[in-house]
């Protein structure tokens, strides 16, 4: 059994990007009780829509991972957000709470947006994975199943967020709204936008109209 000593995890295989979902279950992680009314949710499934139990604990603890993973004040800021700025937020989220994500987006996305090739593969990925494995064990305690599940679930997300456009994984910038990129230049963590394939000027002419 190998100890784990390890910043990465294999969570996001139990729960994909699942943006609606969130929002359907959003306003109860914003309560005080949210522990209560979240496993009252796992029991009667009012509001998730997922057909097993076991799926909706496994979501609901993907969910207040993402929840917890930034300040609370972000999501006071996000339930105001336009559609399009609420599945950014939610995938800043998740940038911030699964390092594997992170590490994919940065060194494979980001990086091949700024080439000459701006199009992202399954094994632009699997690259980017075996790397990360040769010099994390547990990673590479993986079985090859988990892997490719993590790969998959990286590929969707970019998709359903907006990044990736078609099933060749060939890749655009988000552009959102300057009203929906407020917090992330007030709280310093504007490189999310880059993360959304904004260009340097992209962000500071942004950066003039909001600040």
């Amino acid at each position: 059994m190998i100890k784990i000593q390890s910043p990465y995890s294999a969570a996001i295989t139990g729960c994909g990007f699942q943006f609606y979902e969130f929002k359907r279950i959003f306003h109860l992680l914003m309560e005080e009780n949210s522990q209560e009314l979240l496993q009252q949710e796992i029991e009667e499934n009012r509001l998730l829509q997922v057909n097993t139990r076991k799926a909706r604990r496994t979501f609901m603890l993907e969910f207040k991972r993402r929840f917890a993973s930034v300040p609370y004040n972000f999501w006071e800021s996000w339930k105001n957000m336009s559609e399009e700025g609420q599945k950014a937020g939610f995938f800043y989220a998740i940038l911030k709470t699964y390092k594997l994500i992170f590490d994919f987006h940065f060194n494979v996305t980001v990086k091949k947006w700024k080439s000459a090739d701006q199009q992202v593969t399954p094994s632009d990925i699997e690259m980017e994975f075996n790397e990360i494995a040769a010099h994390d064990e547990f990673v590479d305690s993986w079985s090859e199943s988990t892997k490719k599940k993590c790969i998959s679930q990286y590929l969707s997300i970019i998709k359903q967020v907006g990044i990736a456009i078609d099933r060749d994984g060939n890749l655009r910038a988000l552009h959102l709204q300057p009203n929906d990129c407020v917090w992330y230049f007030q709280t310093g963590e504007s490189w999310f936008l880059e993360a959304c394939l904004l260009r340097p000027y992209e962000i500071k002419e942004l950066k003039e109209q909001v600040l």
